[in-house]
């Protein structure tokens, strides 16, 4: 099984926070469309005769698409790869582009089975800080006109962490999500990256800072209030009833091979990461110049991607990093196995301090606790091994 995940690199307005690639511009969607077509078939060979289970498309605004270009992506799939008839078909989707009954309905014809949509916060305030182009009334609304229609597999995005959001606040986002039956939440903390244009406001002293730790005690708070409804805290960042994690996620942490298409996608078959140019123009035009090659290769290649073969030590700690965050933790024999049992044993001991501390427990399966989940990503990090030492 592997997965297929699609970059539609365009967005109405630009989120303050948002660090990923896209293009306010909808100028080039009528080209781009194509392009993604035309990777498709060129890229094929990645995934080989693997079925696939999971298809992902993300972004950018991919509720932006027309119906009808939305259409086009899924049969193409369908032509070109093994599809799963039980595939989870997910799509990201912001409230402003959710208002009609009809859209959703063309979307459930087209094949999608499950959205994600940025609410991000049920409150004006927070929303217009962000820059988001929906409003409160929107975020409930959505999500009703959604359920109508018959997508019960839901899944929304709540930030938290913010200046514009005290603890009440918080905790009516995560009450009024729970009210309304969705079934997975993604949270995220408030982050600040380089050169967006929350960074530039901050910096410029026309934003306030975030508080790391109003971040951690919303963290805790959220972790307390999910579990008390029912949730499991299967990821850091995810939370979900029974049976609705998200399956494509999941296959991510779990390591599976999965194929990514579309400016600034990443591709990972368990050795190797491919990543596309973050860049619209490049990339339909190196689709364009592509046309007589059987792959991505030649004359496309050092236009279109860029490939790193990763060593035994970068997988290994990739794994450590991506399993911390699972509920399911870092498996010691999992390593023995494929790492050898020297490098088992000193994950074993090293761990020892954070399980002392009360941050971590487990044996032969290290599985970070409430109090460590807040440090994940510093306690995986003191976890590597030097990539200049080997194995």
């Amino acid at each position: 099984m592997a997965g297929i995940y699609l970059h539609i690199p365009f967005c109405r307005q630009a989120c303050h926070y948002c660090n990923f690639h896209f293009s306010t511009s909808l100028k080039g969607k009528n080209d781009f469309i194509p392009a993604l077509l035309k990777e498709m078939g060129k890229r094929k060979d990645y995934i080989g005769e693997a079925t696939i289970a999971t298809i992902y498309l993300g972004g950018g605004t991919p509720s932006l698409l027309e119906p009808v270009q939305l259409r086009a992506i899924l049969d193409g799939l369908r032509e070109t790869f093994i599809l799963d008839p039980a595939a989870e078909i997910t799509m990201e989707a912001n409230p402003d582009d959710m208002t009609l009954p009809a859209t959703m309905r063309a979307w459930r014809a087209a094949g999608i089975n499950r959205l994600s949509i940025g609410i991000q916060s049920f409150f004006n305030e927070d929303l217009q800080w962000m820059n988001r182009a929906h409003n409160a009334e929107q975020a409930t609304e959505c999500i009703r006109i959604a359920q109508g229609e018959g997508f019960n597999n839901i899944s929304i995005d709540l930030i938290y962490g913010g200046p514009t959001l005290p603890d009440q606040h918080w905790q009516e986002n995560v009450e009024r999500a729970i009210a309304l039956h969705i079934p997975h939440l993604s949270c995220y903390a408030l982050t600040v990256e380089p050169r967006t244009a929350l960074d530039t406001l901050i910096r410029g002293h026309r934003r306030q800072d975030v508080s790391p730790d109003d971040q951690a005690r919303q963290f805790l708070l959220l972790m307390d209030w999910m579990s008390q409804a029912g949730y499991e805290h299967y990821e850091i960042s995810n939370f979900a009833l029974p049976g609705h994690r998200s399956r494509h996620n999941s296959s991510y942490w779990r390591g599976a091979t999965y194929l990514g298409l579309g400016p600034s996608a990443h591709s990972y078959d368990g050795v190797s990461r491919e990543w596309n140019v973050a860049n619209n123009a490049k990339y339909i035009a190196a689709l364009a110049d592509a046309v007589a090659t059987d792959s991505i290769g030649a004359a496309a290649d050092s236009v279109i991607a860029e490939r790193e073969v990763l060593t035994p030590v970068q997988q290994l700690n990739e794994y450590i990093m991506i399993s911390l965050r699972t509920i399911e933790g870092m498996d010691l024999g999992h390593i023995a196995g494929h790492w050898g049992a020297d490098a088992a044993r000193d994950l074993e001991a090293r761990a020892q301090r954070y399980i002392r501390e009360g941050k971590m427990t487990g044996s032969g399966t290290l599985v970070l606790t409430k109090e460590g989940k807040l440090l994940a990503d510093g306690i995986a990090s003191d976890l590597f091994f030097d990539p200049a030492d080997g194995l």
